[in-house]
C-alpha cells in the first residue's frame, strides 16, 4: 500500500475540506499515478470530489461508519479496511486522504508519494512531517516544477519498517 498527496512546507494537506493550491501538473501526475488502481479514502475526502462522487476509473474504498454510495466500497473498520484491500496487489492500493485517514494508514505504507509546495497554504490539516520521521527515508526527489505561480518537487519517502496488516 501506498499514500499519495500534496504538502505545503508545514506538511499542510488541505483547507476547508480542500485543497490549497490549483496545481494542474500535480492533478496530472495524480491521476496518472492512481488511474486504474485502488484509492482508500474517509468520507470527507469522498464529499470533497465533484458532486461527492467516487473518482473514476479506480475502486474506491472509502472508510466510513454508514454506506454512501453505491459507487464505492464502504468498509466500517480499518480491520474490514485492511481485509478489503488484501484482495489487490499492494502498490496499486493508494491512500488519498484525509488527515485522520493519513495518519491511521501511513505507518502501514510501503512509500509515500508527496507533491512537496514550496508555499505555505493556510492549512487547517496536516499530515505527519516524514522528514522528522526516523522511519521514513526520501528515496528520490524531482527537480523544481514551476506551475501557477508555485515551486513544488515530486517526492518519494520509503518505510523502512512498514506495519504488516
Amino acid at each position: 500500500m501506498r499514500a499519495i498527496f500534496h504538502a505545503d512546507r508545514e506538511w499542510g494537506i488541505g483547507k476547508d475540506n480542500a485543497l490549497m493550491f490549483s496545481l494542474p501538473k500535480d492533478m496530472k501526475f495524480f491521476r496518472e499515478t492512481t488511474k486504474g488502481k485502488v484509492v482508500v479514502m474517509g468520507l470527507n475526502t469522498l464529499l470533497s470530489f465533484p458532486g461527492g462522487k467516487p473518482l473514476k476509473n479506480r475502486v474506491n474504498i472509502v472508510l466510513c461508519p454508514d454506506d454512501v454510495d453505491e459507487d464505492v466500497i464502504c468498509v466500517h473498520s480499518p480491520e474490514a479496511l485492511f481485509e478489503t484491500v488484501k484482495r489487490y496487489p499492494a502498490d496499486d492500493v493508494f491512500v488519498i486522504g484525509g488527515a485522520s485517514v493519513y495518519r491511521l494508514l501511513i505507518p502501514y505504507c510501503t512509500e509515500v508519494l508527496v507533491t512537496r509546495v514550496d508555499a505555505v497554504g493556510g492549512a487547517d490539516t496536516f499530515v505527519p512531517d516524514l522528514d522528522a520521521d526516523p522511519a521514513f527515508v526520501l528515496e528520490k526527489e524531482s527537480a523544481p516544477v514551476e506551475d501557477n505561480g508555485y515551486v513544488f518537487t515530486f517526492r518519494t519517502y520509503r518505510n523502512l519498517s512498514p506495519k504488516p496488516f
